[in-house]
C-alpha cells in the first residue's frame, strides 16, 4: 500500500515553476508559494494545469572589449 501512495504523490509547487493549461494554452509562472500544508492544484478551464518543463535561460552574448 505504501508503494501506491508514493506513485500518486505530487511534486510541491515551487517558486519559478511554470504551468500550462491544456485547454486554452494559458501559461503561468509561480512568483510566491502559498504555503499550503497539502499540495494544491492550479486550476484553469475547470481542469488542473500541468507542470511544464522549465526551459534553460538563454545566455547573453558577451560584450566585446575595445582594444585601446
Amino acid at each position: 500500500m505504501a508503494q501506491k501512495k508514493a506513485a500518486t504523490a505530487k511534486k510541491k509547487v515551487a517558486e519559478g515553476d511554470t504551468y500550462a493549461c491544456e485547454v486554452c494554452g494559458l501559461a503561468v509562472t509561480v512568483d510566491e508559494v502559498c504555503g499550503c500544508v497539502g499540495v494544491c492544484d492550479i486550476i484553469c478551464c475547470s481542469k488542473p494545469m500541468k507542470a511544464r518543463a522549465s526551459k534553460p535561460k538563454k545566455a547573453r552574448p558577451k560584450a566585446k572589449k575595445n582594444k585601446s
